[in-house]
């Protein structure tokens, strides 16, 4: 736990999170509710607190958190006014700086249309700690262009298996430029506080100099907020939650942008059920579909999908990535071999990597000649069952 993390908690609690954040890294998120053991969640793994904040198994030594020390935590995190603070408390949570993000719970205060107003007796407290990392897109960055075009993309994730934190870093190396493209102005909306990580307004997060953010704000009307004002060549948005987003996007993208999208789902026929839309494809809004997923109890990236052709199915390096340890990297022949079968296919897919490493061509649009090598491979690939 950094000195930033520490300095949410209130300076004489600040030795017991410090002990808490000594055994190791990986910590994720860290549980407080009233009258109830405090746990913290480290690589994937659950962990009680001692009275001393050190992490044990549950047992009669766990720490109870008691509703006075919740109602300290928050009332320091909202600077001792919590009016300043009521529009991010009637969304549930309030983000603090360094991009991390304290979910709470408690009684509902509602208005007289039965909207929320605010959010009173708060019994549950879950800090989620933002994990910026660089890099976490350099292995899907290369198929997400095709000759210098960024490609409409859908990322496509159960939670806590890394969407958030490969979105943020797309987000980073569009803006600011790679190998594959010069940079491009995104506009992202920021609607969960949780790419940008805001803290009164201003980005926590590395998100590329080139990047505005609206924070805190609807989809739909951030999307159309953004067209009217920033003239983005790209809309980047997280957890897409139903028709009206679809219609926003289809939108933004008949105005030229290009499309950077999240969803919660476990596959492409999930997904078109959540969205009212089976035909993402089909109608080609989505050119290409990222879907991360669980290997072996671990995060993993499991598919890189162009329509109805799979690009790769992808393990191997380890990446620490938002919700623990994403498997990405270069394709190996025991993965192909499990997923399609015959070591034919793996040995394909390992030629053409090794041969053609740019796969989708530079910014100039040019193409390796052994480019159709990988093609080739992957056309004696069947569709996959998605």
């Amino acid at each position: 736990m950094g000195e930033e993390l520490l300095r949410i908690f209130p300076a004489e609690r600040r030795a017991f999170w410090a002990r808490a954040a000594a055994s190791g890294e990986g910590l994720e998120e860290i549980r407080l509710r009233a009258g109830r053991p405090v746990t913290v969640l480290r690589k994937g793994r659950e962990w009680f607190l001692d009275k001393d904040g050190r992490p044990v198994p549950f047992g009669p030594d766990c720490f109870l958190a008691s509703e006075e020390e919740l109602s300290e935590l928050l009332n320091y995190l909202c600077r001792d006014s919590l009016y300043a603070f009521e529009d991010e408390l009637r969304q549930g949570f309030v983000t603090v700086p360094g991009g991390h993000r304290v979910g709470i719970a408690g009684q509902v205060v509602l208005n007289g249309d039965g909207s929320i107003r605010t959010m009173k007796h708060i019994h549950s407290m879950n800090i989620r700690i933002s994990h910026e990392i660089k890099g976490a897109a350099d292995e899907v960055l290369p198929y997400v262009y095709r000759a210098g075009r960024l490609k409409n993309t859908l990322i496509v994730s159960p939670p806590g298996c890394g969407k958030t934190t490969l979105l943020r870093d797309l987000v980073r190396q569009i803006s600011d430029g790679n190998k594959y493209a010069a940079g491009m102005c995104v506009g992202l909306v920021d609607e969960r506080s949780e790419i940008a990580g805001a803290y009164l307004g201003q980005p926590q997060n590395d998100v590329g100099m080139r990047t505005d953010v609206l924070d805190a704000c609807p989809k739909v009307l951030g999307m159309t907020l953004l067209l009217r004002s920033m003239s983005p060549r790209v809309i980047a948005v997280d957890e897409l939650g139903g028709r009206e987003d679809m219609e926003a996007l289809c939108l933004a993208s008949s105005c030229g942008c290009s499309l950077l999208a999240t969803v919660h789902g476990e596959g492409l026929e999930d997904v078109g059920r959540k969205l009212g839309d089976s035909r993402l494809f089909g109608e080609r809004l989505f050119e290409l579909c990222i879907i991360l997923g669980r290997r072996e109890g671990r995060p993993a990236l499991l598919r890189i999908c162009d329509g109805e052709e799979i690009y790769a199915s992808l393990a191997g390096n380890d990446h620490d990535i938002g919700g623990g340890v994403w498997a990405g990297g270069v394709v190996q022949a025991a993965v192909l071999q499990e997923t399609f079968g015959g070591e034919a296919y793996a040995g394909n897919f390992r030629d053409a990597d090794r041969r053609d490493p740019l796969r989708q061509g530079d910014s100039a649009g040019g193409l390796p000649a052994c480019g159709r090598t990988r093609r080739g491979a992957l056309s004696k690939l069947p569709a996959p069952d998605l």
